[in-house]
């Protein structure tokens, strides 16, 4: 497996593997109505086009399949307010079929390269809290909760967990 940058020629794959792993994620535990409205206005090519041009994006290939992706955003880009210096993982999604192969383990860990590299002083990021499985992930890798937020899908408002970890 690699882990390589997305290039803006790769907005069309960005938006597939978005749309598929956010629908393959949520799509049980939420209206088709809120996940339609989430997938047609937050997953567009436009705005995925621009969120390039502010966020990095590195893809999990296997075997030329791109089977998950994980966004960072930095400074004024964090999703909350936030130390200027701190590194926000914005999203880390894996194809169903590859969870279990450590792909998110291999995406995390290109995020902590990049916080080593841009002096981060900590990580941090926002979870669904019914997202059992991705919270039990980031505390296997030392993340702790620190506060909540609201997440609106559609015309559902979900608590995200905002976990960090210090480095």
């Amino acid at each position: 497996m690699d882990i390589r940058k997305v290039t803006p020629e790769e907005v069309a794959a960005l938006q597939h593997i978005s749309r598929q792993t956010f629908f393959e994620t949520f799509s049980a535990f939420n209206t088709e109505e809120n996940m339609q409205q989430y997938l047609s206005t937050q997953l567009t090519a436009d705005k995925i086009s621009t969120e390039l041009q502010q966020s990095l994006f590195y893809f999990a290939v296997h075997e030329a399949q791109i089977i998950g992706y994980l966004k960072l955003n930095t400074g004024e880009f964090q999703t909350a307010p936030q130390d200027g210096k701190a590194l926000e993982i914005e999203r880390i999604y894996v194809l169903k079929d590859f969870h279990g192969l450590k792909v998110g383990q291999a995406l995390y860990e290109q995020a902590l390269d990049v916080a080593q590299q841009i002096k981060a002083p900590y990580i941090w990021l926002g979870v669904w809290e019914k997202n059992l499985r991705a919270i039990g992930f980031y505390k296997k890798n030392g993340f702790l909760e620190f506060d909540k937020h609201i997440f609106k899908l559609g015309d559902d408002e979900q608590t995200d967990i905002m976990m960090k970890k210090n480095l």
